[in-house]
């Protein structure tokens, strides 16, 4: 009786912890609302799908800036899901356990890094990349495309796309790779003794166990890119 206690009291502390999570989210949509009323009222829907910015006249549009987050947003998710999910399947399953450790602690820290640091990194080393080898070349074989026309400034949504994907790779790798080795062993050991290689098991295995982690560490890096500003306006454009 006594246990039952308890695990009731544990069950009411944790459900009032995760209660708490809904209840800022609406709190902050509510904040939100309240705090918007003015501009609702005088842009109304507007301010979704109009592309003016003139302060002067106060004209405001937010459609470069809800464009700009997509493609940029995209773009990172296009460089990192793969090359993320790779390391992460390379440290998991198939690196020796000391170096898998090790690299694990370094890609820590590079989620820790500020975002104005890979801004300065964007600016110093990935424009001049850009601007000098990786567009030009990119203009002569896919210059079709919108994303790789005009001139090559070195500066513009692949560039920020590029920064951002270096900023949430790390995101991947680690929850990745945490999911994966959080696999039972007996799953891996099953397909090896029917017969399946060590890459088989962990592709057609593994991976598809872990499939629910892995993409929750995607959302979680679409969710960084998506709220990064400072990186980003960096090495676009700077302008609206």
């Amino acid at each position: 009786s006594r246990l039952r206690e308890g695990d009731e009291i544990a069950r009411m502390i944790t459900f009032l912890f995760a209660a708490s999570v809904v209840l800022v989210t609406l709190l902050l949509v509510f904040v939100l609302w309240q705090g918007s009323v003015l501009p609702r009222h005088k842009f109304g829907f507007n301010f979704f799908h109009t592309s003016v910015w003139d302060p002067i006249f106060d004209q405001f549009g937010a459609l470069p800036f809800i464009y700009g987050t997509l493609v940029t947003s995209a773009v990172s998710l296009f460089v990192a899901v793969p090359l993320g999910i790779g390391a992460a399947i390379f440290l998991a399953e198939l690196a020796p356990a000391r170096v898998s450790d090790t690299l694990e602690f370094f890609i820590d820290l590079l989620a820790a890094v500020p975002s104005v640091i890979y801004g300065v990194l964007g600016v110093f080393i990935v424009v001049p990349l850009m601007r000098s080898y990786i567009q030009p070349a990119l203009q002569n074989t896919l210059g079709f495309l919108p994303l790789f026309k005009g001139p090559a400034y070195g500066i513009g949504f692949l560039t920020a796309g590029l920064v951002l994907a270096i900023m949430v790779i790390p995101y991947i790798i680690s929850v990745s790779r945490e999911v994966l080795l959080a696999v039972p062993r007996d799953q891996r050991e099953a397909a090896l003794s029917l017969g399946s290689t060590r890459w088989e098991s962990t592709w057609q295995v593994v991976v598809p166990f872990a499939r629910p982690g892995i993409l929750g560490s995607i959302f979680l890096a679409l969710a960084r890119a998506l709220g990064e500003t400072m990186a980003v306006t960096m090495v676009i454009g700077n302008t609206p």
